[in-house]
């Protein structure tokens, strides 16, 4: 029997519309909700970029605010226009648009970012936080993950959750909040051998490897939880592009009980959680004593 099928984009719409509503409430009391992008590089890429992001705040009532950086902008650079952003009190929100060029550490500069403002999670404060189930402001594709699970009904304690990638904004995060909600969790990567024999063994899997197609319906226990992160833009034999996850969702939805969708699926789920993300940083910035300096 074909697996229940995730629609994360009516879950997304209802997210939206809880945001919009908070937003409203919040603009009502005279509370601002701006957000502020930074990219580094070429304009015109920028501009495409952002444009739905963009797009997508305003739907809410977010305010949106690029800030572009040229190119060949230094460390330096960057680190004086977060900090400007950090205390600027009418900026609630920061994003710091990836990849950057690959001469700026990254890491060091997602540090920069005030945990407060930081709605993507990324900063290592938060990251850090998220391990004590404490987090300010927790990594929008893990949230999403959690979000699809309680839609979907799925109580993680006492499954065999295997989550396939251990990347820092999305495999880490999610196996921490599925440990922190009692399931048993096997973190797999590049490293493990044979993969497939822990992927047979999981009650509930996640995919989350960029990797196109890597698990099909072989590969998963009857009645398994299909969670897939991943988003692939691929080539068809006909030369147009179509977008795949690292699941093969043919086969696997015959395996599986329940199963999300790519295009379709995590994804517009993210995009819902960053924005509801940008709300609760603006509400937590005057509602509760900070826990951490900048």
């Amino acid at each position: 029997m074909p697996a229940r099928i995730i629609d994360g984009t009516k879950l997304a719409k209802r997210i939206k519309s809880d945001t919009s509503a908070r937003v409203h409430a919040l603009t009502a009391e005279g509370r601002r909700v701006r957000l502020a992008a930074i990219i580094v590089g070429e304009p015109a890429a920028a501009e495409i970029y952002t444009r739905s992001q963009r797009q997508r705040c305003q739907e809410v009532g977010i305010e949106y605010q690029l800030h572009s950086l040229p190119p060949h902008a230094k460390d330096d650079d960057v680190r004086s226009l977060i900090r400007e952003l950090n205390q600027d009190s009418e900026v609630t929100g920061i994003i710091l648009q990836l990849p950057l060029p690959p001469d700026l550490d990254t890491p060091a500069l997602q540090y920069c970012i005030d945990p407060y403002k930081d709605v993507e999670g990324v900063n290592p404060s938060n990251i850090g936080l998220l391990f004590y189930d404490n987090a300010i402001i927790a990594p929008c594709t893990a949230l999403a993950v959690m979000e699809i699970l309680k839609e979907a009904s799925v109580e993680p304690r006492g499954l065999n959750a295997v989550v396939v990638g251990q990347g820092a904004i999305a495999g880490r995060p999610i196996s921490l909040f599925l440990s922190q909600k009692m399931a048993t969790v096997t973190s797999c990567h590049i490293a493990t051998k044979d993969l497939y024999s822990h992927t047979r063994q999981a009650d509930l899997l996640v995919v989350a490897v960029g990797k196109p197609g890597l698990i099909r319906g072989e590969h998963v226990k009857p009645g398994a939880i299909v969670i897939d992160v991943g988003i692939n833009s691929i080539l068809r034999p006909d030369g147009s592009k179509t977008i795949v996850g690292d699941v093969d969702f043919t086969s696997t939805n015959e395996a599986a009980s329940i199963i999300t969708p790519v295009p379709g699926g995590v994804g517009p789920v993210t995009v819902a959680i960053l924005l509801r993300s940008a709300v609760e940083a603006a509400a937590k910035q005057t509602a509760t004593p900070r826990r951490l300096a900048v």
